[in-house]
């Protein structure tokens, strides 16, 4: 008698029902992202702390997730996808429930390490399982409904966690990880593919993996702390010296190891370094001007948290239905022209939010942050389509992985970025401001602060228009594949 898991794997949509079950990671993750930090201030009252220790409830989720996500990747290409991925289920909901039981913020701090471990396994198979069981023709839908839905997730993530944590606590942003991370654990076993098994001895490159998760930490910490008052920011030039000496031993290692901890060949595919970098420029193009608007919202236009935070949601709300699309139309026609174009738009939605001054309407705000957003939905999918396509089927995690790492990477440079020039340029604001009052002394402040905010701006059209150029030398494999 056929099994109902036997009957699954033989089913003429099975590759839906495996995207099904990536969607449901695929949205818990995302929401979580983006659900943590709208109840920062609410767990500095909770556990009596103060911002410098807090904040490290999602700087240390973040570095965890960007640490692990090559090595899980690895793995998963070594042990095979459906164990790791049941497992980061498993640990991303162990993870949620203990944050939510936290007694302090140790405790929870430790938690949130575990559950980004968790999303480490998740994130870095996604896009490995949608390639494996999905034909070439479908493959662009199918990450671009990926996309779509973790960008719905983000942009209803401070929406639901407003909610709870007005209505219940803070520790119920965690909580409401568990129901759906059991769901998904058992979906995962039910419905993923058996892996297949490796012959011979499997070997793990532990010297390199060690190098390369160094060389990473100690680049986050650059990146993360330029503008922060503690032994990291004081010690910038140690950490950049010992990222850039840990990585060029990890080039060496890598070089003479027969099983290496990430496959140096894989960047010798124009397409897979490439979609790479302009995948991380993207979200580059992104963070900045997104780590920026709150200030502009809620100090130049006046608009309280609530308001400030339905306001941004045009951003992923337009990404989440342009990907869709952007995906599917990349099976017929190549990525080309969606990740140059994307990235050209996106210039053009940056000088358009340059625009912006004191006295703008809500309505142009809303508009200027749909077309970033629509740029960013016609770039994303058919770019991580042409990464994954760029990658052998037995290194699909580890590109997976690697193309989750850039990204996190590219949102780490565009808030720095963001923030070091915003930080400077609040210096001669207090400066200026010092020698006037009353209104000569607003007027000053918000003419200082739109001076920064341009600065921003314009260097990211730079950095998306480098993006562009990148994204057309691709080489054009995709519909002479299909």
């Amino acid at each position: 008698m056929e099994t109902p898991l036997r009957g699954i794997s033989q089913s003429r949509h099975f590759h839906w029902y495996v995207l099904g079950t990536v969607l449901i990671g695929a949205f818990m993750s995302a929401l979580d992202a983006s659900i943590v930090n709208i109840a920062l201030p609410s767990i500095i009252v909770s556990y009596h702390s103060r911002m410098g220790v807090v904040e490290w409830v999602s700087l240390s989720y973040l570095l965890t997730l960007t640490l692990l996500l090559p090595a899980m990747g690895r793995l998963a290409d070594m042990l095979g996808r459906k164990p790791l991925y049941s497992s980061g289920f498993v640990l991303f909901t162990v993870g949620s429930y203990f944050c939510g039981a936290a007694s302090g913020i140790v405790a929870l701090v430790v938690w949130r390490v575990v559950q980004a471990a968790g999303a480490a396994l998740l994130q870095s198979n996604s896009l490995a399982l949608i390639m494996q069981v999905f034909p070439e023709r479908e493959r662009g839908l199918a990450i671009g409904i990926q996309g779509a839905v973790q960008a719905a997730a983000m942009s209803i993530g401070p929406f639901i966690g407003g909610i709870l944590v007005q209505h219940f606590s803070s520790q119920a942003i965690f909580y409401v990880n568990v129901p759906v991370g059991l769901a998904g654990t058992l979906v995962a076993w039910l419905v993923l593919p058996r892996p297949t098994v490796r012959k011979g001895r499997l070997s793990f490159d532990y010297l390199g993996g060690i190098l390369f998760s160094v060389a990473l930490a100690s680049m986050m910490l650059v990146l993360t702390q330029m503008t922060a008052h503690n032994w990291f920011a004081d010690h910038k030039a140690l950490l950049l010296s010992l990222a850039l000496a840990t990585f060029g031993a990890f080039y060496l290692v890598e070089r003479r190891t027969t099983e290496p901890f990430i496959k140096l060949s894989l960047f010798r595919e124009r397409n897979f370094t490439i979609g790479n970098i302009s995948g991380m420029l993207s979200y580059v193009t992104l963070f900045a001007p997104m780590f920026l608007l709150p200030f502009y919202l809620e100090k130049i236009l006046g608009l309280d948290p609530e308001r400030a935070g339905i306001l941004l949601t045009p951003v992923p709300m337009a990404l989440s239905v342009v990907a869709l699309f952007s995906g599917y139309l990349s099976d017929k026609f190549g990525v080309r022209l969606f990740t140059a174009g994307g990235m050209a738009l996106t210039a053009v939605s940056l000088f358009a939010l340059s625009t912006l001054h004191h006295d703008s309407t809500v309505f142009g705000v809303g508009w200027r942050l749909s077309l970033l957003g629509v740029s960013l939905g016609l770039f994303t999918p058919p770019n991580n389509r042409s990464v994954m396509s760029a990658a052998p089927v037995a290194d699909l995690s580890v590109a997976g992985g690697l193309l989750n790492m850039m990204r996190s990477l590219g949102m780490m440079c565009g808030v720095a970025f963001a923030q070091l020039i915003y930080s400077r340029e609040l210096h001669t604001l207090l400066d200026k401001a010092a020698e006037a009052s009353g209104p000569a002394a607003r007027i000053l402040r918000h003419h200082d602060m739109m001076i920064s905010f341009d600065k921003v701006y314009f260097t990211m059209i730079f950095v998306a228009l480098a993006a562009a150029a990148l994204s057309l030398v691709k080489e054009r494999e995709d519909i002479e594949k299909i």
